[in-house]
């Protein structure tokens, strides 16, 4: 991941959706300006919801989404269905592909119904208005487009960025805590886990946020710290580090510089903090035969020392005494039942947007399963949960003051 490109998790992520051969893959490559998708006038040419980064005037960084056709059939096509539902938890906004030569039929109203269930912003593009008759009102408020023609297509994209409109205050992961001039320390393991060459994504937007907040950003390893401290001219006004080496870090920071790490940030830029916080409190709960799952929402190589595989299944084992049954899921592999898990610890989250985390915060909650972040967990087994959260929870009392 360069330091210049946005990551996924931070792109506004466009779905579009509907029946086989309603032209969603032509409108997406007219959309885009590029050959994004395969068209053909075979039904069902897209089999596997297609992804693309890209910038998009006047939106930015976006994820474009082609989907398989709605109404596909047999057991394949209930596989391709389901992956379309999928898609529908990480867009930020849905455009509903219609053929206008036909009108909305039931599927159509099916993912309308859909969209509407889960809040998500929606627009509807008739497409094929160059062969409609199209005369009268339509069925429902929507724009007529045409993907051969390029008719409307300037319009539907000034219409998507209207609906995915992200003005007034962001969230941020550390920039509020910090005012001009503080001093961060940020300590990164270098270790065989540690990708060659580069920080993860989660310790790249935490530099570029201390550089908005115009404070001063110091990176340092764990063997290293107790050094770098010591050659500061003054405290820092905190020190963030990387979770699975919290346990290290905590004995050798002193107790009066406030102390976090990267996945508890996250986990309250995700907006995920008070249900991950609580969540960590049920790790005392846990008895022998309880299923935990460990979720991750990206794949990589694993290592030998690799956290969600090695490290936390080490700790849970040494903190809880018990025999507990772990199960993992990566990437968008995401169970939708969770009804036979004590406990979900998922990682950060940064490589998935808002909307795909507040869905599987609301899947678990939905199904009474406490939900904890990586961060939160290594920090409640160490012993040093509170110590952690206590940079957070002071700002949000000054912030409230300033309301």
């Amino acid at each position: 991941m360069s330091l210049n490109a946005t990551p996924s998790g931070e792109r506004v992520h466009i779905g579009f959706f509907g029946r086989r051969n309603a032209g969603k893959s032509s409108v997406v490559n007219a959309f885009t300006g590029q050959e994004l998708s395969v068209v053909s006038e075979i039904k069902g040419t897209t089999t596997d919801p297609v992804l693309k980064s890209m910038e998009l005037l006047p939106l930015g960084p976006v994820v474009i989404m082609d989907t398989p056709g709605f109404d596909d059939e047999g057991a394949l096509g209930e596989l391709r269905v389901k992956k379309t539902k999928q898609v529908l938890n990480r867009a930020d906004c849905a455009v509903l592909v219609v053929d206008a030569t036909v009108g909305l039929t039931p599927v159509d109203r099916e993912l309308l119904s859909l969209f509407r269930e889960k809040n998500l912003p929606y627009l509807i593009a008739y497409n094929k208005s160059d062969l409609a008759a199209a005369s009268g009102e339509l069925e429902e408020p929507g724009l007529l487009v045409s993907a051969k023609t390029g008719e409307n297509i300037h319009e539907l994209k000034e219409r998507v960025a209207r609906l995915v409109d992200r003005e007034g205050p962001q969230p941020h992961l550390v920039a509020d805590l910090l005012a001009p001039g503080d001093l961060v320390v940020l300590v990164v393991p270098i270790d065989s886990a540690a990708p060659k060459g580069r920080l993860i994504l989660p310790q790249q937007q935490t530099i570029r946020d201390i550089l908005e907040a115009r404070a001063v950003s110091v990176v340092t390893g764990v063997e290293e710290l107790p050094q770098t401290l010591q050659s500061l001219g003054k405290a820092p006004r905190l020190v963030i580090t990387d979770s699975q080496a919290f346990g290290a870090v905590n004995k050798l920071v002193p107790r009066q510089i406030p102390l976090t790490s990267f996945s508890i940030l996250m986990a309250r830029y995700k907006g995920t903090l008070d249900q991950s916080a609580a969540g960590a409190a049920q790790l005392d709960q846990l008895q022998d035969g309880d299923k935990v799952l460990l979720s991750e929402g990206c794949t990589h190589h694993r290592q030998c020392e690799d956290i969600g595989t090695v490290k936390i299944p080490r700790w849970l084992k040494e903190y809880t005494g018990k025999d507990l049954v772990l199960e993992h899921s990566s990437g968008r592999d995401f169970p939708e039942d969770l009804s036979p898990y004590r406990l979900i610890i998922h990682c950060g989250g940064c490589m998935l947007g808002e909307r795909e985390m507040a869905y599987r915060q609301k899947t678990a909650q939905d199904a009474g399963v406490p939900f904890t972040n990586y961060g939160m967990a290594i920090a409640q087994m160490h012993g040093i949960l509170q110590r952690s959260l206590e940079p957070l929870a002071t700002a949000r009392k000054e912030q409230g003051k300033q309301s």
